[in-house]
């Protein structure tokens, strides 16, 4: 189980690497598909090491995954991390979802009631 002190780390580390313009606009790329450093250094006004840069930096937040495949090394955005970190962070600030978080808990701890059978007369 992860405690407040590395959620805040990771929460850091996820929104260092999205407050960058160029790395908001490389996951928007990645959303759809699987791209090189190369094939984003295309759409972008910029070299090749400064895409793979930025790609450090996302990947080391965990929002993009890397595979490498022959000579080239495809990058994929990794939605579950960032889907689960964003709502659990947002979770934790809305008022109303930290309440909700603890009922959760509560009723996935709580057996489910049997259901009841209604005989039918006809």
């Amino acid at each position: 189980m992860i405690d407040a002190y590395q959620m805040t780390a990771a929460l850091d580390k996820i929104f260092e690497a999205l407050a960058s313009g160029p790395r908001r606009q490389i996951l928007a790329y990645l959303s759809e598909a699987e791209l090189t450093t190369s094939e984003l250094a295309q759409r972008f006004a910029m070299s090749a090491p400064a895409i793979s840069r930025h790609l450090s930096v996302l990947e080391n937040a965990g929002l993009v995954t890397s595979e490498r495949r022959g000579q080239f090394v495809h990058y994929a955005i990794n939605r579950d991390s960032l889907v689960t970190s964003l709502t659990g962070y947002a979770f934790e600030l809305c008022p109303v979802g930290r309440p909700l978080k603890r009922e959760s808990k509560t009723i996935a701890k709580t057996p489910a009631p049997k259901p009841v059978l209604k005989s039918v007369k006809g």
